[in-house]
């Protein structure tokens, strides 16, 4: 595994490469019991659970894509193009980068994961001091 380098602690784990997630990719990973989607946006990374809150879908699953944007009536503005990602099962769509639902933004949410770019090295911040979700070790297993 590549070293955390100077600026992150050990609740910080190695994903990947930069190089090996392509733009507009969702990759699967598991720490333990988490599953985590990692997101190429095209201008940067984001990591977001892998599980949709309504009945549990793998996200890794779904599609990016916009979205219908305020506008006047009879005007269709679509926008936002690879800022929400549709689940595969019910189609419910949530933010990339607040992991809010746009159906209920109040109250439904994925839980988005700090996401750090060292080199060309990807990590990802699982909040956890000994370096898993559920406190094991190893490194994540790529599930795409």
């Amino acid at each position: 595994m590549p070293g955390l380098g100077d600026s992150l602690d050990a609740s910080h784990q190695y994903l990947c490469r930069a190089d090996e997630v392509g733009p507009s990719e969702l990759r699967r990973f598991k720490f333990g019991k988490v599953q985590i989607v990692l997101i190429n946006t095209g201008q940067g990374y984001v990591a977001l659970r892998d599980s949709c809150p309504h009945q549990g879908a793998p996200l890794s699953g779904g599609i990016l894509l916009g979205t219908m944007l305020p506008s006047d009536v009879g005007v269709r503005n679509y926008g936002r193009e690879g800022e929400i990602l549709r689940c595969p099962w019910h189609s419910w769509e949530f933010d990339i980068w607040t992991g809010r639902s746009l159906h209920d933004p109040g109250r439904m949410r994925v839980k988005r994961y700090a996401v750090s770019v060292i080199g060309e090295d990807i990590y990802v911040a699982t909040g956890n001091k000994s370096g898993l979700a559920d406190g094991t070790a190893g490194l994540p297993s790529s599930t795409d």
